[in-house]
C-alpha cells in the first residue's frame, strides 16, 4: 500500500512538474530581405526598341528568382526567339565566372523556345533563378545583371543582389508573354 502511495505521489509530481513549465516559443521565421527593383542603365528606350527591367528578388527554401520584363518601347513589333543574354557582375561591376543554364528551375518553369512577337507597349518575361547553397568554399554574391534581349543586342545593367552561395550557377527561362506555373 505504501508503495502504491509513493508511486501515485511521484506520478502526480511528474504530471504537475510537466504542466508547470510552459513550452518553448516557436523559432522565429527567417528574415528575407527583398531589395528594391533594379534600375536600368541607360534609362529609356534602346535603339533596338526595347528596354528591360527587373522585379524584386523572390525567395523560397534557399532558392531565389527575379523576373525580367522586356518592354517594346519602340514603334514597330519585335520578334524574339529564345533566351535573353545575361551576365552576372560583382559590386565593382566586374564579370563573375558563373554558368548560365537554360531551362526549368525550382522557381520557374521554362516554356521553351518559340517565336514571341511583342507589339509596341507590350512585354515579354524571363526568369533568372539561383540557389543560395553553400557547400565548400566561400559564398559569392553578385550585385548586377547585364541583360541583352537577344544575342548581339546592347546590354542593359540592372541592380540585382544575387546571393549565389557556392553554386556558381544561374538558370534562365526563355522569353514568353506569361510565366508558366
Amino acid at each position: 500500500m505504501l508503495g502504491k502511495a509513493i508511486l501515485t505521489v511521484a506520478g502526480t509530481a511528474l504530471v504537475v512538474a510537466g504542466c508547470s513549465t510552459p513550452p518553448p516559443p516557436p523559432p522565429a521565421p527567417p528574415t528575407v530581405l527583398t531589395p528594391v527593383p533594379g534600375e536600368v542603365e541607360p534609362a529609356g528606350c534602346l535603339g533596338t526598341g526595347v528596354t528591360v527591367k527587373s522585379g524584386p528578388v523572390e525567395a523560397a527554401l534557399g532558392h531565389r528568382a527575379v523576373v525580367l520584363t522586356l518592354t517594346n518601347c519602340g514603334t514597330t513589333p519585335r520578334t524574339l526567339t529564345g533566351y535573353p543574354e545575361v551576365r552576372l557582375l560583382d559590386k565593382e561591376k566586374r564579370p563573375m565566372a558563373v554558368e548560365v543554364e537554360h531551362g526549368t528551375s525550382y522557381m520557374a518553369i521554362d516554356p521553351g523556345v518559340s517565336p514571341q512577337t511583342v507589339q509596341p507597349g507590350g512585354t515579354l518575361l524571363s526568369v533568372v533563378s539561383w540557389s543560395n547553397t553553400v557547400t565548400a568554399g566561400s559564398p559569392e554574391a553578385g550585385a548586377y545583371v547585364t541583360v541583352a534581349a537577344a544575342q548581339g543586342d546592347p546590354e542593359q545593367r540592372i541592380t540585382v543582389d544575387t546571393d549565389l552561395g557556392t553554386t556558381g550557377k544561374l538558370t534562365l527561362t526563355a522569353w514568353n508573354a506569361e510565366l508558366k506555373h
